[in-house]
């Protein structure tokens, strides 16, 4: 798998991969170079037709502290005069789409994707474990959708996705007060599936789920995400509609003759996603 970053480093261990978060040195702040290569590392992982699970995980004490606002300060300041003002928010703009596309090239990946957090994750490390499939954290997490604090609107998804993972009452309160929230309020409310002692144990928690699901027919648990993403803004019988078709083109699989066999033979089945 080619892939190459100064921020990010992704790891491929059998039919899972790890993407590391990889700027502990400035606690995993999320600059320009993050916003260009998350894409390119979603696209290495949609390319390798091994990966059945992705883990996203961070180098260092912090998950993600958010936003670089070192990099991006800059970014507010007044249009030179050079420019005008239409100009200038056109810019903004498009830049703001690009970070949205980086997150959303997580959420957009047929493979499962679970997030193991510890430390800080704050502001776009929420946008982005909120673009995961499954989220499990470590009992130091401290999570804070944070953008009402330095006076911006949270835009890179958050507000989007987290509806579907939270009830509307606590993404309210998080979002007007940037409040942190530790594990186990996280857990209370359905942030997370899981907490862990430490970063060690929820990476190998994560691992050991990844696992699990590599297990299954991988052309089934890709169906199974895809008709899960298909049911919003469906009725139930659109979804059930989109299901039958969905069966009706993929069932009759290698992986399906496999598992009969298996279960005919009193064996494990070993699926091979054909």
């Amino acid at each position: 798998m080619e892939f190459s970053s100064d921020v990010l480093t992704l790891d491929v261990d059998g039919h899972v991969a790890t993407l590391w978060l990889d700027r502990s040195e400035a606690r995993n702040a999320m600059g320009s170079a993050l916003w260009r290569d998350l894409p390119l590392a979603a696209a290495a992982i949609a390319a390798e037709p091994d990966v059945r699970v992705l883990i996203i995980a961070a180098k260092g004490p912090h998950f993600s502290v958010g936003l670089d606002l070192k990099e991006f300060g800059g970014g507010f300041a007044a249009p030179s005069s050079s420019s005008s003002r239409a100009a200038s928010n056109a810019q903004a703009y498009q830049a703001v789409r690009t970070m949205q596309a980086s997150v959303t090239s997580i959420a957009d990946l047929t493979v499962p994707v679970i997030a193991a957090i510890h430390g800080y994750c704050i502001g776009g490390g929420v946008d982005l474990v909120s673009a995961c499939d499954v989220r499990l954290c470590a009992s130091d997490a401290k999570f804070s959708v944070r953008e009402t604090k330095v006076a911006i609107v949270a835009d890179l998804g958050s507000l989007q996705r987290l509806p579907k993972i939270i009830s509307a009452g606590h993404l309210a309160e998080l979002a007007y007060t940037g409040k942190d929230i530790d594990a186990t309020r996280a857990l209370a409310i359905g942030l997370v599936n899981a907490v862990y002692d430490n970063s060690d144990e929820v990476l190998a928690g994560a691992r050991a789920l990844a696992l699990e699901i590599a297990q299954n027919s991988p052309l089934a648990v890709q169906g199974t995400k895809a008709v899960l993403a298909a049911n919003d803004g469906r009725s139930v019988d659109e979804g059930l509609e989109f299901v039958a078709r969905w069966n009706t083109m993929y069932l009759q699989s290698n992986d399906l003759r496999e598992a009969m066999m298996a279960f005919m033979e009193k064996r494990p089945p070993v699926f091979n996603g054909d």
